[in-house]
């Protein structure tokens, strides 16, 4: 529910298919704290809206005709000259899909499968809405995993982990395992306030938005060895 005073998350939703398109923004509809402020059917349609409108978060599709969601996804998080860029959540039909990968490497929050049920839709879109990332499903961390290991590595100096300290690094590697605020905080036997300071410090040292890219820069700098993970 909306907290008192608290706006609904104004949300876009992209995707070419009219059924899927039209169920997701009325199963969104239902909830008081959500609000569809617009939808499209292909990424260039939803570079257009998300300029126009300004919304909280987009749930993107993946495969679309004129412009694919990768291309959206990476648009859509440059256009900050009339504020902050919302937060994309990825929608797709395979989870282990290389286009995914790449929507997450061009700045989206996580991902979604199109088949989930809707109340894990409406905690996604909460909690990405709420600033965090979609990590905590173990097939996110798989996905990463797996298609760090099938590429090659980034350029490790593209991204020095040498700006962090020993207990920051130590941060990102329990992140990269998936660990949650409180769960860290349990392994290093610290608050989870002193959590939170080292989390944002670490995605502020490695210009980087959210969990899903720091993780990401955790796998392609070789600091986790993709299968480190559960």
């Amino acid at each position: 529910m909306t907290a008192a005073g608290a706006a609904p998350v104004r949300i876009v939703v992209v995707d070419d298919q009219e059924v899927v398109l039209a169920g997701f923004a009325a199963l969104l509809g239902t909830q008081p704290d959500f609000t569809v402020v617009g939808t499209a059917e292909n990424g260039a349609e939803a570079v257009r809206i998300c300029r126009e409108l300004r919304p909280d978060l987009v749930l993107m599709d993946v495969r679309m005709p004129v412009m694919g969601g990768i291309q959206a996804t990476r648009q859509i998080l440059a256009d900050t000259a009339a504020g902050p860029a919302p937060r994309v959540v990825v929608l797709t039909t395979f989870d282990l899909d290389e286009h995914v990968y790449a929507a997450l490497s061009a700045g989206a929050s996580g991902f979604l499968l199109k088949d989930m049920a809707a109340e894990r839709l409406f905690e996604a879109v909460r909690v990405v809405a709420a600033g965090e990332a979609l990590l905590a499903p173990s097939v996110t961390r798989r996905l990463i995993g797996e298609f760090s290991r099938l590429r090659p590595l980034a350029d490790a100096a593209a991204v020095p982990l040498t700006v962090l300290t020993p207990r920051e690094t130590d941060i990102l590697r329990l992140m990269a395992e998936g660990l949650s605020n409180g769960e860290i905080a349990d392994r290093l036997v610290v608050s989870t306030e002193t959590v939170k300071t080292h989390v944002s410090r670490v995605l502020s040292k490695l210009g980087v938005r959210d969990r899903v890219q720091a993780v990401i820069v955790a796998y392609e700098t070789g600091l986790v060895v993709p299968g480190f993970t559960q």
